[in-house]
């Protein structure tokens, strides 16, 4: 059974530092990149970052400079460093993982970035 288990999330000042992390498991093969998504409430779930097996990453334009996504110490796992919060950064954070031609999804934690 494959599983994305996401933590970091939380209540944070506008200004403050969030770090999420997500550990996958039970996959098959090996996972060609890992990634972070994130749905406010009332709109489309969007990208923040990703992260290849080779280290090559992609961030959205409003959050780059401002975040950095990386391998995990742990095997199958990522994380996203998140500084200098926005209230417009509030949202679930989903991590998911590509595998193959397969994608999947964590079940998201929640960041909410107080004003």
């Amino acid at each position: 059974q494959v599983q994305l288990v996401e933590s970091g999330g939380g209540l944070v000042q506008a200004g403050g530092s969030l770090r999420l992390s997500c550990a996958a498991s039970g996959l098959r093969f090996s996972i060609n990149a890992m990634g972070w998504y994130r749905q406010a409430p009332g709109k489309e779930r969007e990208l923040v970052a990703t992260i290849t097996s080779g280290g090559r990453t992609n961030y959205a334009d409003s959050v780059k400079g401002r975040s950095t996504i990386s391998r995990g110490n742990a095997k199958n796992t990522v994380d996203l460093q998140m500084n200098s919060l926005k209230p417009e950064d509030t949202a679930v954070y989903y991590c998911n993982a590509a595998v193959s031609t397969m994608y999947y999804w964590g079940k998201g934690t929640l960041v909410t970035v107080s004003s």
